[in-house]
């Protein structure tokens, strides 16, 4: 028995359609072509709701020309305020030649149709806000666009009687030679009958792009705005339930206790359930800790009825754990001889180096724990039929949402349907899915739509965080001020752990074997220590590189100033000449690259002051994916107030789509590594967070930070790098080198303003 989906008549009434007539319609829609990514299976893709009307919820076909010459085009990643959703449709545009003003933009849900029951997805990569989206579509989604305009060339070729190499697109039209146009609504229905190429068409020549490297504001912004985007919290069904939840203080802990009378009580509430993790499933496939669900009408009677829970806990062994007491034995550990857990990287013979040392420098670094902290709460819409699941989901990754809707309810993967509206921030706690299968678990035990909220408290007190860390540097320096031999140790509790991977890969969510100065230093070593944590863990926007930059340029900052350098002339000495040097995860690193962007933020900033100047001067670079970024930074001190009065970034990125969109990521990005360096650290005790809200986890304030992040695109034709969290790594050490400058303080732990008081 086929589905049905439901969409709006004239009237506004729901129409619902089996898939079978459902596809009787688009096949009949007059005057529209659709193309899929998939050209053999494009007939069978999910469609975008616009075909049929607001209320149908099945996204998907990439573009749609319709007869009235309005162009749709579909985005297939998550956006979780990276642009994507502009990015990647205007990639597609320029190489079909449509005219952007007649262009309207669809987020795409997740693409997945069966094969043999397994799912064959629609779209290939589906995530978001991990710095991949625009690098993985870039080859993709220009053939989507080619092939739609190959198509609309053959058509105006029959109309016109001309062959189609005396064709050409311009801005929606096809022109002749003899100067005769057709609007691609005019061909849009002829094109649609004509077979698909058998190969992808050329694509075009870069020299003719009229829409890459132009600037466009983001296609969501006026709704933004104006505030009428809705979010996947905004959403709900008019039969759904509300649940809330009341999770364990501690992950692995038990519910000694519950008395649900009062909460009962409660007009509106329904039930009062149990959640338990799953026995075996890894770390964000599961419910992240044993929770009690309060199910009810309406918001409002959900949370009545949950603080009317009277609950008793029992820790796990979880219940004694501490932020202190890690650090103490990160400490511990570096500063032993017990072997690492992992010895990432050992150039040359770093043992040796010590016999030709004219100065050693050696420094320790502190990284707090980190939460997500994402506007947005946790959340998720879900219908469960009996052959169908229909989800309304705030995720990064659609693909591994859909894993856990299918384990836990068995339904194919042309049964689960999840839309994915714009994401209120997802800074990595979205590629987990703890509370998708919440959500499942709670319909499936109520037999009724279940809309799952979070509350902040919650969000702070049960994430998947960012651990802690400590970073032991030391350096061998020769006569010539050359950098002989470089030691880094590093301990964690990884963020892969609990994940499936296996313990020799651990290493790899919290170091890379190639970050800065790897490949520069001759002998260079690298050691991961691991500590064990029972407290969640996972991605976070801009790791393993956030903590590791700050310890790098941090140090490199105080190699310059033992050796009473200008620490531009220290890191250029660094970097050497121009060359691209191989890296041991493929690819290579362009030094002139990165001396480029460098030099650039140093110009801006008026480097050339930076020992005559009253402020503070701080600068930092560094390398990712085949992307080079630098901060400079300039501080004053006043008492013990820090004003942070200028902040230049340069990026080069290799080819820009939209460089709007770029200085969007670049400022946000720079901020948001502030807010962190400045004030944000989770501490727990006897295994708990004591972090509950914004009050005592503290987002930088606007007065805490710059009028203005002043952002420098460099041009270029390499195929595009990310660039989402790529100006994330150098703010917080350009900051601390910056403070060092104007204080005489060297913050080596953050959050710096709580280091900073304590020093001064």
């Amino acid at each position: 028995m086929s589905h049905e989906r439901i969409t709006p008549d004239s009237r506004g009434h729901g129409i619902r359609l089996s898939r079978r007539r459902f596809l009787q319609v688009i096949a009949g829609t007059a005057g529209a072509l659709v193309i899929g990514i998939r050209m053999a299976d494009a007939a069978d893709a999910p469609l975008p709701a616009a075909l049929l009307g607001d209320k149908f919820h099945d996204l998907g076909a990439y573009v749609r020309i319709d007869a009235d010459g309005s162009v749709l085009i579909g985005a297939r990643d998550p956006d979780t305020g990276t642009g994507v959703a502009t990015a990647l449709p205007r990639i597609i545009a320029d190489e079909l030649d449509a005219d952007w003003t007649r262009v309207s933009v669809v987020l795409l849900g997740l693409g997945v149709t069966g094969d043999n029951g397994q799912p064959r997805w629609t779209y290939g990569r589906q995530i978001g806000g991990i710095g991949g989206s625009i690098p993985a579509a870039w080859n993709d989604l220009r053939q989507v666009g080619a092939v739609a305009r190959w198509l609309l060339l053959q058509a105006a070729s029959r109309r016109l009687g001309v062959p189609g190499h005396q064709l050409r697109c311009d801005a929606g039209t096809v022109v002749s030679q003899d100067g005769r146009r057709l609007s691609y609504g005019e061909l849009a229905a002829d094109a649609g009958k004509i077979a698909l190429p058998t190969s992808v068409p050329p694509l075009k020549n870069p020299a003719d792009y009229h829409l890459i490297g132009k600037p466009v504001g983001d296609v969501d912004a006026r709704g933004i705005v104006t505030g009428l985007t809705r979010y996947a919290i905004d959403e709900h069904y008019a039969d759904a339930l509300v649940a809330v939840l009341v999770h364990c203080p501690w992950p692995d802990g038990t519910l000694a206790h519950m008395d649900t009378a009062a909460t009962l009580a409660v007009k509106g509430v329904v039930k009062v359930l149990q959640l338990k993790p799953e026995p075996g499933q890894a770390w964000g496939d599961t419910v992240i800790a044993p929770a009690v669900a309060v199910v009810a009408e309406d918001t409002w009677s959900a949370l009545q009825g949950r603080q009317k829970l009277k609950l008793e806990w029992n820790p796990g062994a979880s219940g004694s754990g501490s932020s202190y007491a890690l650090e103490q034995q990160a400490s511990a550990l570096l500063d032993g001889n017990a072997d690492p857990t992992h010895r990432v990287r050992d150039d040359g013979d770093v043992d040796a180096t010590g016999k030709k040392a004219s100065r050693r420098l050696k420094a320790t670094y502190f990284q707090p724990w980190l939460a997500h902290a994402t506007a947005e709460p946790m959340n998720c819409l879900v219908r469960l039929d009996k052959d169908h699941a229909s989800l309304v989901v705030p995720t990064q990754a659609p693909q591994k949402a859909w894993a856990v809707v299918q384990r836990l309810t068995g339904l194919s993967p042309a049964q689960i349907d999840i839309k994915v509206p714009r994401i209120g921030g997802g800074y990595g706690r979205r590629l987990d899915h703890d509370y998708v299968a919440e959500a499942v678990m709670l319909a499936q035990a109520v037999d009724k739509p279940v809309r799952l909220l979070w509350t902040r408290e919650q969000d702070l007190g049960h994430d998947y965080y960012r651990s802690g860390s400590v970073h032991q540097l030391s350096v061998v320096i020769d006569r010539k001020r050359q950098l002989l031999g470089w030691t880094q140790r590093m301990a964690s509790a990884s963020a892969l752990a609990h994940r499936n991977v296996p313990d020799s890969r651990l290493w790899t969510s919290e170091l890379q074997a190639d970050q800065l100065p790897a490949a520069l230093v001759p002998n260079y070593r690298s050691d991961w220590y691991a500590l064990d944590s029972a407290m969640p863990r996972g991605p976070a926007r801009g790791m393993p590189h956030l903590s590791n930059a700050f310890a790098v340029e941090s140090f490199i900052d105080e190699i310059a100033h033992s050796m009473k350098e200008d620490p531009l002339v220290t890191r250029l000495r660094v970097l050497g000449d121009p060359r691209e040097l191989p890296l041991s995860s493929g690819g290579t690193i362009d030094t002139g690259r990165l001396t480029n962007v460098l030099k650039l933020v140093a110009n801006r900033i008026d480097w050339k002051n930076w020992l005559r100047t009253v402020n503070g001067l701080g600068i930092a670079c560094w390398h990712l994916d085949g992307a080079y970024v630098a901060h400079a930074i300039e501080v004053a001190m006043q008492g013990d107030k820090l004003i942070i009065q200028r902040v230049v970034c340069a990026v080069d990125v290799g080819r820009v789509i939209n460089p709007l969109g770029l200085e969007g990521q670049v400022a946000g990005a720079t901020l948001d590594a502030l807010s962190s360096a400045l004030n944000l650290a989770i501490t727990f005790k006897d295994g708990q967070v004591q972090q509950h809200g914004y009050k005592d986890y503290p987002l930088a304030s606007m007065a805490q930070l710059p009028k203005d992040v002043e952002v420098i695109t460099v041009p270029g034709d390499r195929p595009p790098s990310g660039a989402s969290f790529l100006a994330m790594p150098t703010a917080a050490p350009a900051l601390a080198n910056a403070v060092f400058r104007a204080s005489a303080v060297r913050v080596r732990r953050l959050p710096l303003m709580k280091e900073l008081l304590r020093l001064l």
